[in-house]
């Protein structure tokens, strides 16, 4: 390994001279959510617990319902629910690891995804990627949300659809502090609202529960058969990109210690990949819910979540109360979830932005794109193609997020070819690693061709399958090939002070950025190639000239 001379940083108290303008824009944290950075210990003053209530907030989306009774009215409800648990356990497995990482080291799933096999550009593509997901799934509760208005209130679909978009921009603005604030204060309400009426129906009307099994599908024949359960897990696994809004709360978890290990470690589990218990929950509710009502509202409206739940309070109070109960029930739903959708999908859209273009404009204007993206999904109508488009999504969803998971528990800790320690500034990392490109490019290409049947109609319900198992040989087998090179630009980052406590958590000292004269914790800087001082991770991706960029010095 090469030696570096290293920059030792002056006080924190020291402010060095600045030699340019400050980066005002790109160093505004008005909206308090650290965008495109880490999250310094000084701001994540929350608990565990709090961060994971939050978190699990933020899945209380009615998407669940519509899913698993799409699924299940088509194969039955044997392949459904079969579906639904193989989904969910590849969704736990490739979860944990991401959820680690964010909540241990504080970062983002775009900052993750950059040091562990895409490199600083590269990733940008799973940017895009996971901005996709926000707004596909923003469209899809704002639908829901449509649908529940008309029928209480009589309000037109588009209407419902603009008013369902709107609400959420006074929610989002502010970050972190008012969603947490929002998702533990209508938890509980949400909970009982949602698993009440199934309780209900279980206890006065054993005969549900023997309906409900026995459905067959218009397309089942009783059985289980392999290609339908494929192909509703494919539906399912849309869903596999949520821990990346998961990783948006728990990047704000307090440092790991001895004294709050098991809170700690509990939080992370049940709001990481933990939330896929719940959602996998809602979905078997879905089949549930859909075959209880099918007589009564027919195929078509049965997979509506305000149907569902009309049906399900009609059979437990009084009729004038039905309507308006189910109606609160989904506009809480999609505000919880939608508040979390329009925040992550900013965040996203302002990743890739500012590193292609290296500027900063503020993320509220990509909450503006990002809902104006979904409300012309709405206004498509994409609700009634809904199992088509999630399944042709889930394949790069998958593709990606097993391309990461793989990166992390092979590259890093079985083959050690993979830094533990994530890295994500500029100057530090490669623009482009083929060990994550590569695999996410060739798995989701290859699997997407499945899907759209180019090898036919007998392979077609594999093509989840083939993301996953493509991603997961690739990712590995890449970086075999190329010997891990590819990883860090750098070995060091000019800073003689450990990035590191010794707890193993990131180092909570302070210095001061010479550009745009902010304070900003250990783990967020870097040396300036130009000065003997520091600089910010936000400034260096805002540096036009790469002025400020240490030059590459890879391990020898």
């Amino acid at each position: 390994m090469s030696v570096e001379p290293q920059l030792t940083v002056p006080d924190s108290s020291a402010r060095p001279v600045p030699t340019e303008a400050p980066a005002g824009t790109a160093a505004d944290e008005t909206l308090e959510d650290y965008t495109l950075r880490f999250a310094p210990r000084s701001y994540r003053r929350w608990t565990p617990m709090v961060v994971a209530t939050t978190a699990l907030g933020g899945i209380a989306y009615m998407a669940d319902f519509s899913i698993g009774a799409g699924i299940g009215l088509t194969h039955g409800t044997g392949n459904a629910l079969a579906a639904i648990l193989v989904a969910a356990v590849v969704i736990f497995v490739t979860g944990f690891p991401l959820a680690y990482y964010a909540a241990r080291y504080n970062i983002d799933l775009d900052l993750i995804t950059r040091g562990s096999g895409f490199g600083y550009y590269g990733s940008v593509l799973t940017s895009v990627i996971f901005a996709s997901f926000t707004f596909i799934f923003f469209a899809l509760e704002g639908s829901i949300m449509a649908q529940g208005l008309k029928l209480g209130f009589g309000l037109p679909l588009w209407l419902g659809y603009a008013l369902s978009t709107c609400m959420v921009i006074p929610l989002v603005i502010y970050g972190m502090k008012a969603l947490s604030k929002l998702q533990v204060w209508t938890t509980p309400v949400w909970l009982l609202l949602m698993v009440g009426p199934l309780l209900y129906l279980i206890a006065t009307d054993p005969g549900t529960v023997h309906t409900f099994l026995s459905y067959r599908g218009t397309h089942g024949d009783g059985g289980i058969n392999a290609a339908s359960v494929l192909l509703g897990a494919g539906v399912c696994l849309s869903l596999i990109a949520q821990i990346g809004e998961q990783v948006d709360y728990l990047r704000f978890m307090p440092p790991k210690t001895e004294g709050n290990r098991r809170s700690w470690w509990t939080a992370v589990v049940m709001a990481g990949p933990g939330w896929v218990v719940l959602g996998a929950l809602k979905q078997a509710i879905g089949v549930f819910l859909a075959v209880y009502v099918l007589t009564e509202v027919g195929a078509a409206s049965a997979t509506e979540p305000i149907r569902q739940f009309t049906g399900a309070f009609a059979a437990m109070m009084p009729s004038w109360l039905v309507v308006p109960l189910a109606v609160v029930l989904v506009v809480i739903s999609q505000i919880k979830i939608n508040v979390t959708n329009a925040y992550s999908g900013s965040l996203a859209w302002t990743n890739s932005f500012t590193r292609v273009t290296k500027r900063y404009p503020g993320r509220m204007v990509f909450v503006l794109a990002n809902l104006t993206f979904a409300l012309v999904l709405m206004e498509a109508d994409m609700f009634s193609f809904l199992n088509s488009v999630l399944g042709f999504y889930s394949n790069c969803a998958i593709a990606w997020i097993v391309t990461v998971a793989s990166d992390i528990i092979v590259n890093k800790y079985l083959l050690k070819l993979s830094p533990q320690a994530p890295e994500f500034r500029r100057g530090m990392l490669y623009a482009v690693n083929p060990v994550g490109v590569v695999s996410f490019t060739a798995a989701s290409g290859l699997s997407i061709a499945l899907y759209f049947h180019a090898l036919g109609d007998t392979l077609q319900p594999y093509s989840p399958v083939a993301a996953a198992v493509i991603a997961f040989v690739l990712t590995p087998l890449t970086a075999v090939l190329t010997k891990g090179r590819f990883y860090l630009r750098r070995t060091t980052d000019g800073i003689d002070a450990p990035l590191l406590d010794p707890d193993g958590n990131p180092s909570p000292a302070r210095y001061t950025c010479h550009v745009c004269r902010q304070e900003f914790e250990r783990p967020d800087l870097a040396a300036c190639h130009q000065h003997t001082a520091v600089i910010c991770s936000l400034c260096l991706s805002t540096d036009r000239t790469g002025a400020h960029v240490l030059p590459a010095a890879p391990a020898s």
